[in-house]
């Protein structure tokens, strides 16, 4: 499958050398918004064309499909313009600025029976199945608690007095839209849509989320997630159930899966899985198209829809504004 990449950061790096362990996989294309920084990037990775336009790249019939690592502002409009012309996309989490914009992409894919997947990697994951298939055991569930709080290194930058994209609300970034998506989404695959959300947060003068908490609730349950880019935790998740309470290392990477029961049993149900989480979201998204399925049944639509439309209204509650609000904003 011949894939083009869309941002040339770090995690397009990940997501190429990840890919290149793939059966199948091809890095054909390489966009940038400057030419040097596209053949620079193409070189190093032995992609044979280069862009530094997506609509030529969209048009050029060279590619199957294409990686979008962009900012987040930037995400609906590529990945509209790829899929009217043919191409699958993979498009990096959060899948869009908004519900709004991932409504005209979801119509998009549909409208031109293209594939479409948000690239959230750990509901992929053989551990995050082994939380599906044993989650039964926990009796009732009451409780979904997660937390991913990692200092950023461009938050020092921050604190000089340069704000880069992390910090930069016009490429729709934060620390919810940026890591606290990770503890959102299995939220949403495993539970579905929370009936209320009542979110706070710890806003940053360039205008964005530094960290945040958001409160859920269900009919019979609630869920609790925290998020922080200016501050370190160390805590486990945890799915609370009246009989048993399941702990995971790392809701993000869901690196060790123990069930822990209330009479003292201790059950590790942790599958082998490569640290490269990104292998399972590739695969996946090549042959849901060798399938030619229009949705991964995992990350799905109405998930990336339901996920987006909560970070929405909690974004709402603590005055998080983006330029791509805007009933003007151009898609």
């Amino acid at each position: 499958m011949r894939f083009g990449v869309i941002g040339t950061n770090w995690i397009t790096e990940e997501f190429i050398r990840s890919g290149k362990e793939v059966e199948g996989f091809s890095l054909t294309a390489v966009y940038s918004r400057t030419e040097e920084r596209a053949r620079s990037f193409a070189q190093t990775h032995d992609a044979p064309y280069v862009f530094t336009d997506v609509e030529t790249m969209a048009k050029s019939k060279v590619l199957d499909a294409v990686y979008i690592a962009s900012p987040n502002s930037f995400h609906a409009k590529q990945a509209i313009l790829c899929m009217e012309n043919g191409l699958h996309v993979l498009c990096e989490k959060p899948v869009a600025s908004n519900a709004a914009e991932a409504k005209a992409m979801m119509l998009a894919a549909k409208q031109n029976g293209v594939l479409l997947m948000e690239a959230v990697k750990s509901t992929l994951a053989p551990n995050f199945q082994a939380i599906q298939e044993n989650i039964h055991k926990l009796g009732i569930i009451r409780r979904y608690f997660a937390g991913n709080c990692q200092y950023s290194s461009r938050y020092d930058a921050y604190k000089e007095g340069t704000v880069l994209n992390a910090f930069d609300p016009a490429f729709s970034n934060g620390a919810m839209m940026d890591i606290g998506i990770y503890c959102l989404y299995p939220m949403v695959v495993l539970f579905g849509k929370p009936s209320s959300v009542k979110a706070e947060a710890i806003m940053l003068d360039s205008g964005v989320d530094g960290e945040g908490s958001i409160l859920m609730k269900y009919e019979d349950k609630e869920a609790v997630v925290i998020y922080s880019k200016i501050t370190d935790s160390y805590l486990p998740a945890e799915i609370q159930g009246e009989n048993a309470t399941m702990v995971i290392d790392k809701i993000n990477h869901l690196k060790k899966i123990e069930i822990r029961y209330r009479d003292g049993r201790v059950e590790d149900v942790t599958r082998p899985q490569t640290p490269k989480l990104m292998h399972y979201e590739i695969r996946e998204f090549m042959e849901l198209v060798q399938q030619g399925a229009l949705e991964s049944a995992t990350n799905t639509h109405a998930n990336s829809l339901i996920t987006m439309e909560i970070m929405d209204e909690a974004r709402k509650q603590v005055g998080l504004v983006y330029p791509a609000d805007r009933s003007d904003a151009d898609l």
